[in-house]
């Protein structure tokens, strides 16, 4: 493991065991009689853990944080920390994860129950069991209403920062870009199950665990709705890149092409400052953008080693249409069918299907177009050593204004993702391509790069 993350590691954990330990020290008193209050919350906790939800990145998500924040509001002190703690840690025992990062989760947690009792009670927030009208609905909101909704909003913040914190160090990515990727999908239902809290805890405090069990079951309902949602997610993701590995058993020579363009697209949109969703429907779309090519009719084409006629280039530029078409089918991707299918037009209107210039060109179209190309140019061909990175900045710079949108190329080039454009898919495959069949004609340049290799 790198060294990176177990120093992170390091310090969630030294933090948490600082917090709690101040927390017992300055925080409210707590009573004996307090662990037996809490032990049916702990019970619904570790049923809550039992059905958790797999997101991106082998992260983890539950509703358990309900029961936590209920245990903050009737016992706001350090017994609660230990509590969560102590289930935390009897899963991570269960689950026989490595002792790294069992620490981790339990830190986690840890910090996300001392973040709820801190905001808590920061903003006036009292235990429930000590409240002289617990009974009524309406006493409770007005002395605890708004605490609560504020501390699980904070403290959920909070667990989300640290483990995206914790995926990005280990694989070199923008927080923000995991967090997105992790939790996109369940902030509205986490958000939505705040108000739960609120309920759930007054419920416990005024009724007791039976009626409070009685209302979990509907909310672990809730959760189960969502995984099917991620697990649907999921399903589509899967069935777009087994069509790609459809096409790439196909042709295997450009192996890997479709995912480096996705890859290298996703960069340049974020250099061009589109937002995180712009940036998504750039990354479906480059990643299906050759799909057309899986058709029978050009088998042939794609696996001719000799010069193409003039005939058979004319096939190739049939791909677009033919890719666009088929994912129209999909109504979920309707929204990528633009970009798939001028993928190969070029700025100054010289390209195809529809000789398209300029802002006509949809951007995501633009942003592929620049991608494929320096896929390309920096795959091995074989008539010429892949491109370096001075060289592929050169040809982007010739060919601005003419094939690629000058705007978004200038962008790339002066931003921080440049130099990763190059660390894009693995060597060993850009060592198995050959020419790709998709441009017209080729056209001498500097390099003496044809266009039907930089093009891909």
């Amino acid at each position: 493991m790198p060294k990176a993350i177990r120093l992170y590691v390091l310090a969630v954990v030294a933090l948490a065991a600082v917090l709690t330990a101040a927390l017992a020290a300055y925080g409210p008193d707590q009573t004996s009689a307090r662990l037996l209050d809490v032990a049916p919350l702990a019970v619904l906790a570790l049923a809550a853990e039992m059905l958790t939800v797999l997101l991106p990145r082998s992260a983890l998500g539950s509703m358990g944080f309900i029961p936590y924040f209920t245990l903050a509001m009737v016992a706001p002190n350090w017994t609660s920390v230990l509590v969560v703690a102590g289930i935390r840690g009897a899963l991570e025992a269960f689950n026989r994860r490595p002792p790294l990062k069992a620490v981790f989760n339990i830190a986690t947690f840890a910090l996300m129950e001392i973040s709820f009792i801190a905001v808590y009670l920061a903003c006036g927030g009292r235990g429930l069991l000590r409240l002289e009208q617990v009974a009524s609905v309406g006493f409770v909101t007005r002395e605890v209403g708004a605490p609560v909704l504020i501390a699980s909003a904070l403290a959920l913040a909070v667990n989300n920062l640290l483990v995206s914190s914790a995926i990005a160090v280990s694989s070199g990515r923008n927080p923000l870009a995991v967090w997105r990727e992790n939790h996109r999908a369940t902030v509205a239902v986490d958000l939505l199950a705040t108000p739960l809290v609120f309920v759930f805890a007054w419920l416990f405090a005024a009724y007791g665990p039976i009626m409070t069990a009685t209302l979990w079951i509907p909310i672990l309902g809730l959760r189960e709705l969502q995984r099917t949602n991620l697990e649907l997610e999921k399903t589509n993701q899967e069935l777009l890149e087994l069509m790609v590995k459809s096409l790439e058993a196909r042709d295997p020579y450009t192996s890997g092409h479709s995912r480096r363009v996705h890859a290298c697209s996703t960069m340049i949109a974020r250099a061009v400052g589109l937002s995180e969703r712009e940036v998504e429907q750039v990354g479906k779309a480059a990643l299906l953008h050759d799909i057309g090519k899986i058709y029978e009719k050009y088998a042939a084409v794609l696996a001719k080693a000799d010069r193409l006629t003039e005939a058979e280039w004319e096939l190739i530029r049939q791909h677009p249409d033919d890719g666009a078409d088929l994912v129209a089918t999909m109504s979920h991707l309707n929204d990528v069918v633009p970009a798939i299918r001028f993928h190969h037009e070029n700025w100054d209107g010289t390209g195809y299907p529809q000789q398209l210039a300029g802002d006509a060109i949809p951007i995501a179209s633009r942003i592929i177009r620049l991608a494929d190309t320096i896929d390309a140019m920096t795959t091995e061909r074989p008539y010429r050593a892949p491109l370096t990175e001075d060289q592929v900045r050169q040809e982007i710079i010739r060919c601005r204004g003419t094939q690629f949108d000058p705007s978004i190329a200038d962008r790339l080039l002066n931003s921080a993702l440049w130099p990763k454009v190059f660390s894009v898919g693995d060597a060993s495959e850009r060592l198995r391509s050959r020419p790709s069949r998709d441009a017209g004609q080729p056209v001498p340049t500097r390099l003496d790069l044809p266009q039907a290799a930089r093009i891909a």
